[in-house]
C-alpha cells in the first residue's frame, strides 16, 4: 500500500507522468542513449569542438536543495520520500549543465522511492539534451534508495567501464570513460571517494593504477578530502595530475557546504598534457556542494 501510494504521488509531482521505472539501466559498461528512454527532453546538442571540452563535477545530494545547516534536520526527510521541490530542483540543475559538454555527477538515486521511481541520471541527461549517460549503482538499499554516480556526455565514449572502489565497506565507485584511441586517446575518471583515509587511499590507489598507462587524464568529482591529502599524502602523488586552477596559477577552490563555501571537497584533476582554459566554482545552491566548471583545450580526440 506505501509503494502504491508513493507511485500515485510520483505522478502528480511530475505532472507529465514523466516515469522510467523500467527504462534499462546502464550495464556491463554499456552507455545508454539518453533518447532511449520515455522522458521529455530537449533537443540533442551538437557535438562539442574536437580540440575544447567544457567538463562539471557535481555532488547534487539526490535533488535536495540545502541552504544552510538547519535544512539537514528540516529537509532530511528527503532522504527517504519524495516531494515537488526535489523535482523542482533536478529542473533546475538541467538547466545548469546543459552548457557542458561531460558532467560528473555523484550522490545520484537511480530511481527508489525518495525520487518518485526516477532514475535521476537518466532524467537530467533528457532534460539538459545530452545524447548519452551512464548511471551507476554502488549502493542498492532497493526501494529506500539506489545510492551512485552518474556521467553525462554529449557523445558516446570509445570504451567505458564500471568499477567499485575497494574500501572496508562497499558502496563506493568510479565511472572511467576513454574518447578516442591510443597515445590521443582522453581518459575520464568520475567517482565519489569514501571519508575515511585508509579506505581513500586504497581508492586512490586504485584509481592510480587504473589511469597509469595514459597520458592525457582527467579525474573528477567528491573526493571528499583537501587537495593536499589527495595529491601530497596519496598514492596519486606519483602522478602528473594537478587540479585545474593550479594550472591557472590559482589555489584549489571551496565547495562545501554550498551556502558558505569553506572546504574544498570537489576536484577536477588534470595531466600536464592538458591545458586548462578557465576553472570555476559556479555560485549553486541546488545541493549542500557547489559544482565545478573548467573548459579546457584536449588537442585532437574523437569527441
Amino acid at each position: 500500500m506505501m509503494l502504491a501510494s508513493a507511485r500515485a504521488l510520483t505522478d502528480q509531482i511530475k505532472g507529465r507522468a514523466l516515469r522510467n521505472a523500467a527504462t534499462g539501466r546502464a550495464r556491463h559498461g554499456q552507455m545508454t542513449p539518453a533518447h532511449a528512454t520515455t522522458i521529455q527532453f530537449r533537443a540533442p546538442r551538437r557535438a562539442p569542438a574536437h580540440d575544447r571540452l567544457r567538463l562539471l563535477t557535481f555532488n547534487i545530494q539526490a535533488g535536495i536543495r540545502t541552504e544552510g545547516y538547519r535544512h539537514y534536520l528540516t529537509r532530511g526527510w528527503q532522504h527517504l520520500l519524495p516531494g515537488v521541490e526535489r523535482m523542482r530542483n533536478l529542473d533546475r540543475i538541467a538547466d545548469l549543465i546543459a552548457d557542458y559538454d561531460l558532467v560528473a555527477l555523484q550522490e545520484v538515486d537511480g530511481g527508489s522511492l525518495r525520487s518518485g521511481f526516477v532514475n535521476q541520471v537518466e532524467y537530467l541527461a533528457q532534460r539538459a539534451g545530452f545524447g548519452y549517460c551512464y548511471a551507476q549503482t554502488n549502493r542498492d538499499l532497493g526501494v529506500l534508495g539506489q545510492h551512485g554516480n552518474g556521467l553525462l556526455a554529449c557523445v558516446q565514449p570509445a570504451s567505458l567501464e564500471d568499477h567499485k572502489l575497494p574500501g572496508m565497506l562497499p558502496g563506493r565507485g568510479a565511472i572511467v570513460a576513454r574518447f578516442g584511441s591510443g597515445r590521443d586517446a582522453l581518459v575520464v575518471v568520475s567517482l565519489h571517494l569514501s571519508l575515511g583515509v585508509g579506505a581513500r587511499d586504497r581508492q586512490l590507489a586504485y584509481v592510480r593504477d587504473l589511469i597509469a598507462p595514459y597520458q592525457r587524464v582527467i579525474v573528477m568529482g567528491d573526493l571528499n578530502s583537501h587537495l593536499d591529502e589527495v595529491l601530497v599524502r596519496s598514492p596519486l602523488a606519483a602522478t602528473d595530475l594537478k587540479p585545474a586552477a593550479s594550472r591557472l596559477g590559482r589555489q584549489g577552490n571551496k565547495t562545501w557546504p554550498s551556502w558558505r563555501p569553506a572546504v574544498g571537497l570537489d576536484h577536477i584533476l588534470v595531466s600536464e598534457a592538458l591545458t586548462v582554459r578557465s576553472c570555476h566554482v559556479l555560485d549553486h545552491c541546488g545541493s549542500d556542494h557547489r559544482p565545478i566548471a573548467v573548459e579546457m583545450d584536449v588537442g585532437r580526440t574523437s569527441l
